[in-house]
């Protein structure tokens, strides 16, 4: 077998474009993701992240809830990981978050899922290609219940203009 012929593959464009993200649209992310005992387990110790409600059921339990808590961190990880085909998958950078609110925990086995939307969708001053654009975010779990919430803002590609040669 000989090398591959790369003219016969076309890059397919993924992800939206400045263009794509008018103020109000809505987005409602994929499928969701269900979180692990192991996800938690593994995402806290790689972070170096010892707090016991995440890792020991019994203190957990002591401290009133039915299983250790989902750490936050994996929580936040994991909606915008859901939320990046839709929103950040042109790869523009990313520009901040504010107003993170962790409106309950979650607990292994809950699945989340999210949607967002537009708030503000601006041309970018010194970057002519492209534009700013800011999210709300809100994930919820199997129940329908709020579990977080946020607003992320990023850089975002402008579609190219053919030019008029």
């Amino acid at each position: 077998m000989g090398e591959p012929d790369f003219e016969s593959f076309p890059l397919v464009p993924h992800g939206n474009q400045f263009e794509d993200f008018p103020a109000g649209r809505a987005f409602g992310h994929h499928w969701g993701r269900t979180i692990t005992s192991g996800d938690n387990a593994l995402f806290s110790t790689a972070t170096c992240n010892w707090n016991p409600m995440h890792l020991n059921a019994e203190f957990a339990r002591a401290h009133g809830h039915p299983d250790v808590v989902v750490n936050p961190m994996l929580v936040l990880c994991t909606v915008v990981g859901l939320s990046v085909e839709d929103l950040s998958e042109t790869g523009g950078p990313f520009l901040g978050m504010e107003g993170v609110r962790f409106h309950q925990p979650v607990y292994p086995g809950d699945t989340l899922t999210a949607g967002s939307r537009v708030l503000e969708a601006r041309e970018s001053a010194s970057r002519p290609s492209t534009g700013i654009v800011t999210w709300h975010t809100e994930a919820r779990n199997q129940r329908g219940e709020l579990v977080l919430e946020y607003q992320r803002t990023n850089l975002v590609a402008k579609r190219r203009r053919a030019s008029r040669d």
